[in-house]
């Protein structure tokens, strides 16, 4: 099948083959389509931030087109909110799924891990120096409430000086108001994506990062893409090319920064200067997979993690196959033409 598909995107001249523009490319593959398999795509933040745009990429270099492919990328305001969690579960789209949710009985499962560590910082206020320095400060709970991975965040960093969610308050937000609600002074602490880091710094340099959040907490699971257990047993064949479309876009990001700082910057609203920054911190650091993003056992920590702070019931803690399902992730990374590494990123 790739044998085809790599046909569609060249053309013979008289001076030799040269590859087609990217939009050439996607009305050819698209024409060799007898249908167009549709699917909803969720991001977890409205606008996108850069680690959430695989889809983006996908989309605008032609990934999708190629397996025949019409995605429709959809919005959250955070990947635990109540919409998203439903759209999960009625497999109305494919979103953001947490070991969290299958623990409190969602049918869902994780079939491509979109970003196996996390790029965030926690960014505070001039005043703050340390974690004891948060308690009575105004926090950030964007992105689902109390529950939410910025409250989440902000849990483990107070723990670390000994205080808990009491010790401060958590202020609910819509996730595009993390970073201004940080520069106006409305919130003392948030977990701000790199992009934003780099924005908070030039706007108001007396910010400081506290932490960064994969040093606080190296083994947990970030962001994997999930459905319905129904939609994976109905229509495994969609969610494998639609996840190896998306495999080839983080390639993509990696190896291409020129050519997709355009369709980041675009997506995310955010200036290329910064588009540029964050792409550099998440390659350099591995956030995005390249291969299935899956580590069963750093899935089993983030299970263990959460049922001991009680956001899962120790009697209810999901096994890592019912979590995630790796197979189905090998599986899109054949698709997308097998296991690579790159540098040393290989997960």
């Amino acid at each position: 099948m790739s044998n085809r598909y790599r046909s569609i995107c060249f053309i013979a001249l008289a001076a030799g083959s040269v590859a087609i523009t990217d939009a050439a490319m996607r009305g050819a593959a698209a024409q060799s389509c007898s249908v167009m398999r549709k699917i909803n795509i969720g991001v977890s933040v409205a606008p996108p931030n850069v680690v959430h745009t695989s889809p983006h990429v996908a989309k605008e270099l032609g990934f999708f087109a190629k397996r025949c492919i019409e995605p429709n990328i959809i919005q959250f305001e955070g990947g635990a909110s109540a919409t998203a969690s439903a759209a999960a579960v009625q497999g109305s789209a494919i979103v953001s799924v947490s070991d969290v949710a299958i623990g409190r009985g969602m049918k869902v499962q994780q079939f491509w891990g979109l970003a196996p560590r996390m790029p965030q910082a926690y960014m505070v206020s001039a005043g703050v120096k340390t974690a004891a320095d948060l308690k009575g400060k105004k926090l950030s709970a964007t992105g689902g409430g109390v529950g939410g991975f910025n409250w989440r965040m902000g849990r483990e960093i107070l723990r670390t000086a000994g205080l808990t969610v009491d010790d401060a308050q958590f202020i609910s937000a819509a996730t595009a108001g993390r970073l201004p609600g940080l520069l106006t002074g409305q919130i003392d602490g948030v977990a701000l994506h790199p992009e934003d880091v780099y924005l908070a710094k030039k706007q108001k340099p007396s910010l400081n990062v506290l932490v960064q959040l994969a040093d606080l907490m190296p083994n947990y699971m970030f962001n994997a893409y999930g459905a319905s257990l129904e939609w994976i047993a109905r229509d495994r064949a969609l969610l494998r090319d639609t996840a190896a479309a998306m495999i080839e876009a983080n390639r993509a990001m990696f190896r291409d920064k020129a050519k997709v700082v355009p369709i980041i910057e675009k997506a995310t609203d955010k200036p290329g200067e910064a588009v540029e920054y964050a792409i550099d911190v998440l390659t350099k650091n591995c956030v995005w997979s390249v291969n299935t993003g899956f580590d069963p056992a750093r899935t089993q920590w983030s299970i263990d993690n959460s049922a001991e702070n009680g956001d899962i019931e120790q009697d209810r803690k999901p096994t890592v196959e019912q979590v995630a399902n790796i197979q189905l992730a090998k599986e899109a990374v054949e698709a997308a033409g097998g296991a690579v590494a790159i540098g040393s990123c290989k997960d």
